[in-house]
């Protein structure tokens, strides 16, 4: 994007991360999902480009960030978002997250509460169980998957394989990133998008932080910090993400200052599907 600078932002424990900001002026710092991808915001960064800069960064040991062994762990990961709000010189900052990286914000929003003005909420999951919502998921997944035989054959194809080249990395992800997109003709060309550049996934890192997720979320001790949490939270959904929306009731219910947007014909990537409506709901939260 014209006008981004990347920089290098050191944690306290001296991991290297990338970072990119794309203006001056109190920017929106952007949380990217996974766990163990990378940053895929460019379209969100360009959709706002004249509304709020903003700030991107690859997460702990992934994409462009220095490879590492971790730790991966929600706590570490919330010490190397302060050390990002540090390097830009924010006392205080906008987040925005989505998926996992929604997860993210809000711990991070839970532990430092005065250090963030408005966190939006994209595509979580929200603070129950994951029995909550990853047995429709993955019911869905298949449903979805399964409407392009070819498609599916393929994925398990290379599913079942106990050794991928990079490139079967990347299709393998390709293929299953597709049934993020309700638009089902250009799916496959939005996962495409997804994994250029690839820098492949880290599925440790993936691992032990969605194990984290299934030990410490929805807990009673979680929902009564949500419920104490005095900053303003806008949450989006796509209303066609494959992720049971329910699922995200917990987080309305139990937040004191939430708002919320549902966008009809959107998947898990709103901004992909509908830009404007995606555009609208953040430029309101931020503003």
């Amino acid at each position: 994007m014209t006008g981004t600078r990347s920089e290098t932002v050191e944690a306290d424990d001296g991991a290297r991360l990338w970072a990119a900001r794309s203006g001056p002026g109190a920017p929106l710092v952007l949380c990217h999902g996974g766990p163990g991808l990378w940053d895929m915001f460019a379209d969100v960064a360009e959709l706002l480009a004249d509304v709020i800069p903003v700030v991107r960064w690859d997460q702990r040991g992934c994409g462009r960030s220095e490879r590492c062994a971790g730790p991966w762990t929600s706590e570490r990961f919330v010490a190397d978002l302060d050390a990002v709000r540090r390097h830009f010189g924010l006392e205080r900052m906008a987040l925005l997250g989505h998926s996992w990286g929604a997860q993210l914000a809000l711990s991070y929003a839970l532990a430092h509460p005065r250090r963030v003005s408005a966190l939006v909420y994209v595509s979580g999951t929200g603070i129950g169980p994951d029995a909550d919502w990853y047995p429709a998921f993955v019911a869905d997944f298949r449903s979805r998957l399964g409407g392009h035989p070819e498609r599916q054959a393929r994925w398990q194809e290379l599913t079942d394989r106990p050794h991928r080249t990079e490139n079967e990395d990347r299709e393998r992800a390709v293929l299953q990133w597709s049934i993020e997109f309700e638009d089902r003709e250009r799916a496959l060309e939005h996962a495409r998008r997804m994994a250029d550049p690839w820098f492949g996934i880290d599925d440790a890192c993936n691992q032990a932080l969605n194990e984290e997720r299934k030990r410490t979320w929805g807990t009673p001790e979680l929902y009564a910090a949500c419920a104490s949490l005095d900053v303003p939270v806008l949450i989006v959904d796509g209303a066609r993400d494959i992720r049971p929306r329910s699922a995200v009731d917990s987080l309305e219910r139990a937040l004191p200052r939430v708002r919320r947007v549902m966008l009809p014909g959107a998947g898990h990537l709103p901004w992909v599907e509908d830009p404007k409506g995606f555009r609208e709901a953040v430029t309101a939260a931020v503003r």
